[in-house]
């Protein structure tokens, strides 16, 4: 089946597919509606496959790409679950120590979308690590579906406290200098913005993409340089920005902020439609200057 270009989707299904993505809708509601679209050439199959992800298509560096280490290693976490897992990768040469970022996956667990997002920044010269939020019930399943009910059952406070456990792992890593970055996507974008606000000790850099903030007792605390990206068709996430923006100016907190024209919620992910490559590249060009600036004082080549 040929994979639909976003042009080719109506916005109402990227709506429901966000509303389904974040449990507001169940996955029959999700399918009635995108059945009764009455589009010209467009099968409830054909919207299915393209809003839903494909990880053949999101494998940008592989895992066993000469110039990275991949592994899996896990940290303890006696506030959170008690033990939590995550995909630490590296540069294969190191000569000194190294900045490190934090990398938070949305709302499903760590899947290979996420691993993909740790190993490019490890082939830009960052230690990385992806925390799997699914660890304590068994780890990311292999589907989203799955992935994000698992998710969904377990302690938010827990996760949160499984998120700084692993921020203080990887900031005192005896290969990293110190500087901890944190990026983050969707429910990663939520995390990112939370550690900021309820961990600034950890963190010296955030980079949300399109995440909401803390609570409004926590995200008063942010210290850090923060760089939100955000989708143009994301009103959920977008409503809760002037808000935020306002605490950040309030606090004088150095802050930029981008909205991509013409995407939609989830646009970095390159492994369904809602993936605009023009966005990402540049959003992900900003991320990686942003963290070069504020975790390493230069710029990394």
């Amino acid at each position: 089946m040929k994979q639909l270009e976003p042009q080719q989707i109506p916005q109402q299904a990227f709506d429901w597919y966000d509303e389904y993505a974040h449990g507001d809708i169940d996955r029959r509601t999700f399918l009635s509606r995108l059945a009764s679209l009455s589009v010209v050439g467009l099968s409830l199959g054909s919207l299915t496959s393209a809003l839903t992800p494909n990880y053949a298509l999101a494998e940008q560096v592989s895992f066993n790409d000469e110039k990275i280490k991949a592994q899996y290693q896990e940290f303890l976490s006696p506030a959170g679950h008690g033990k939590g897992r995550g995909y630490l990768v590296t540069p294969t040469q190191i000569n000194k120590k190294l900045p490190a970022v934090l990398v938070v996956h949305e709302n499903r667990g760590l899947n290979p979308y996420i691993e993909d997002v740790a190993r490019r920044l490890a082939k830009e010269g960052f230690i990385a690590f992806a925390p799997d939020a699914l660890f304590p019930v068994g780890g990311y399943p292999g589907n989203d579906d799955d992935g994000r009910a698992m998710q969904k059952e377990l302690d938010r406070n827990k996760i949160e406290q499984d998120f700084i456990a692993a921020a203080n792992y990887l900031k005192n890593h005896d290969l990293t200098n110190g500087k901890l970055g944190v990026v983050g996507f969707c429910f990663g974008g939520y995390i990112s913005n939370f550690l900021a606000a309820a961990a600034p000790q950890l963190i010296d850099a955030a980079v949300p993409f399109y995440g909401t903030p803390a609570n409004d007792d926590l995200v008063k605390n942010v210290k850090a340089p923060i760089l939100l990206q955000f989708a143009e068709q994301d009103k959920r996430v977008n409503d809760t920005w002037p808000q935020y923006k306002a605490v950040l100016e309030a606090n004088r907190v150095n802050y930029q902020s981008y909205v991509y024209p013409g995407t939609q919620h989830g646009f970095h992910n390159d492994s369904t439609s809602r993936y605009d490559a023009q966005a990402a590249e540049l959003a992900w060009e900003r991320t990686l200057v942003f963290f070069a600036r504020h975790l390493a004082g230069h710029n990394m080549g």
